[in-house]
């Protein structure tokens, strides 16, 4: 049995791999030549400006918000901490692209904001300055507001479980709270902060829709207008393909920012909290507070005023359009979750049987099904596309020789190729979790169920399965979720007249449909919340294991 076994995880995750590998091989191909010159001469080194400036800027906005809302819910009492301690996870329900449709009607020239400053001090177009929400400027600060949670839950755990016993010798060596934070705390938890920061700039440069919307060529938007404008897939493939070497050396520079370094705190103290009152615990209480409503509050408000003032959308969308939308996604969200938990738990089995055994293909084969959640959505699709198109081919002409009709496009033609390419994206989001759930379940389990004469498939089905109900709910729960947002992909593969919630946001916000665009966009928002309500009972259970 151990040779099929490592036999199909091998090939589950070559086939996971497979768009990542298919774009990198067009890295260095000619192809016709003359897009590719034509974006070299024209607008490549504006792509790569642009990401590298967006990257620059939301890595300093979401270390400097999350470590900061970390800090203060980590380790200081206040007034309403606990409730601060899930609230400042809300913006990750919110996609940057819906948080720019928003903040675009409540700040642009005709929006309420200026519509009321020049009511009331009589101004009129050139008599004020006004920062242009629709910018590069505009883009870092939204990105900042709704991925700063990703470095927030990992700064926040280093906090709670590094720096007890260094903070309380630095504050008795005299070190002000200040000086401890950036001497003490920041050190410790550098590992968990790198690791925020670079999974908050993936999901940078894997964004599409709030680029695109605000007009900033990044390689996202040049994979798409390669594809669709100029009609060239070699020149999409090499974008695609110089955009994964970017997303790639931001991973390098992490890792090489840390060095030979090693963080370790061998007190084995939690931290106790330092009580704030009066204005120390008044700026606390804003400093968590102003994330939460920029993030979250403030633009689920502005959508549903937006819904409830247009009535073209409140009387049309709700109706047949907006359930065949709801349907559309759901099936996409429903299958990709349910497939990406069965090979996650294939995987991962296999992966575990392998450190048992000293199978060190099936090890590499977990790590290779992993790859694909670093890579933009855009260059996954790119990388589907590509080798999926030449097998459907394939496959039609050998339908054709042999029944004499054309079936068509089999796979692309469907949303069989879309379901692979979010398999490829989020499988790891549901391998870590599996792995995370089978870790918890002892070898000597395995152990005593070979003992008894059950093989592999047994062991998995009888043992395994039961213990890991919950962290499979989780996996698909988590999918379902990224697959209901994610726009690039599905943007490039989704069939003829086959539009998602996500799809429809996005050509009614294009259209400056903004009331009509509110109400899908706010049904992803509250698809959303449901991993936030996952996080939430988890941070609950574990202030009630250590009693803080």
């Amino acid at each position: 049995m151990r040779l099929p076994l490592t036999a199909v995880c091998t090939l589950i995750a070559l086939l996971v791999a497979m768009p990542v590998l298919s774009v990198g091989t067009n890295l260095f191909t000619g192809g016709t030549g003359d897009t590719w010159r034509h974006l070299v001469d024209t607008v490549l080194l504006e792509y790569i400006g642009n990401s590298a400036l967006l990257c620059i800027g939301v890595g300093i906005g979401v270390t400097s918000v999350g470590t900061g809302a970390a800090w203060l819910a980590a380790l200081h009492e206040f007034p309403g901490r606990r409730q601060f301690e899930w609230l400042l996870l809300l913006p990750m329900a919110m996609p940057a692209y819906v948080l720019a449709y928003a903040y675009t009607d409540f700040l642009q020239f005709v929006g309420p904001v200026q519509t009321w400053l020049r009511e009331a001090f009589g101004w009129r177009r050139g008599d004020y300055w006004f920062p242009d929400v629709r910018s590069l400027g505009g883009a870092i600060v939204l990105f900042s507001c709704v991925l700063y949670p990703y470095v927030y839950l990992l700064a926040r755990t280093a906090f709670l479980e590094r720096a007890g016993g260094m903070i309380e010798a630095a504050r008795v060596l005299g070190l002000s709270p200040v000086r401890a934070f950036f001497g003490v705390s920041i050190p410790l938890a550098r590992p968990a902060i790198a690791a925020g920061m670079a999974l908050a700039l993936m999901e940078t440069l894997a964004d599409y829709g709030t680029v695109a919307y605000f007009a900033l060529p990044t390689f996202t938007t040049g994979i798409y207008r390669a594809w669709f404008s100029l009609g060239d897939r070699t020149a999409a493939a090499q974008l695609a393909a110089c955009l994964l070497g970017f997303v790639l050396l931001l991973l390098a520079l992490e890792q090489a920012s840390r060095g030979q370094a090693r963080y370790h705190d061998t007190s084995g103290r939690r931290a106790v909290r330092q009580h704030l009152r009066g204005f120390p615990a008044v700026l606390a209480i804003l400093g968590c507070a102003l994330p939460i409503v920029v993030g979250f509050l403030l633009p689920a408000g502005l959508l549903l005023q937006l819904a409830l003032a247009d009535e073209g959308s409140v009387d049309g969308m709700p109706g047949r359009r907006f359930f065949d939308l709801a349907r559309n996604s759901l099936i996409l969200a429903l299958i990709a979750a349910f497939l990406a938990a069965g090979l996650a738990l294939l995987v991962a089995y296999g992966a575990r049987h392998a450190v048992r055994t000293r199978q060190r293909l099936a090890q590499w084969s977990a790590r290779l099904a992993s790859l694909g959640y670093a890579v933009p959505g855009s260059v996954i699709a790119v990388g589907v596309l590509i080798p999926v198109t030449r097998l459907d081919h394939a496959l039609a002409g050998l339908w054709q020789q042999f029944s004499g009709t054309h079936p068509g496009l089999i796979l692309t033609g469907g949303i069989a190729a879309l379901v692979y390419a979010y398999v490829a994206r989020f499988l790891s989001v549901a391998l870590q979790t599996v792995e995370s759930g089978m870790s918890r379940i002892t070898g000597s389990m395995d152990d005593a169920a070979r003992s008894l004469g059950c093989g592999q498939g047994q062991t998995l089905g009888r043992v395994h399965l039961p213990l890991l109900r919950g962290s499979l709910l989780t996996a698909m729960l988590l999918v379902f979720v990224e697959v209901m947002k994610e726009l690039p992909a599905t943007l490039v593969m989704r069939p003829f007249n086959f539009d998602t919630l996500a799809t429809q946001t996005y050509t009614l916000a294009a259209d400056e449909r903004l009331g009509e665009a509110s109400i899908p966009a706010l049904a992803i928002v509250a698809v959303g919340l449901l991993p936030i309500i996952l996080l939430a009972r988890q941070i609950a259970r574990g202030r009630a294991a250590t009693g803080c």
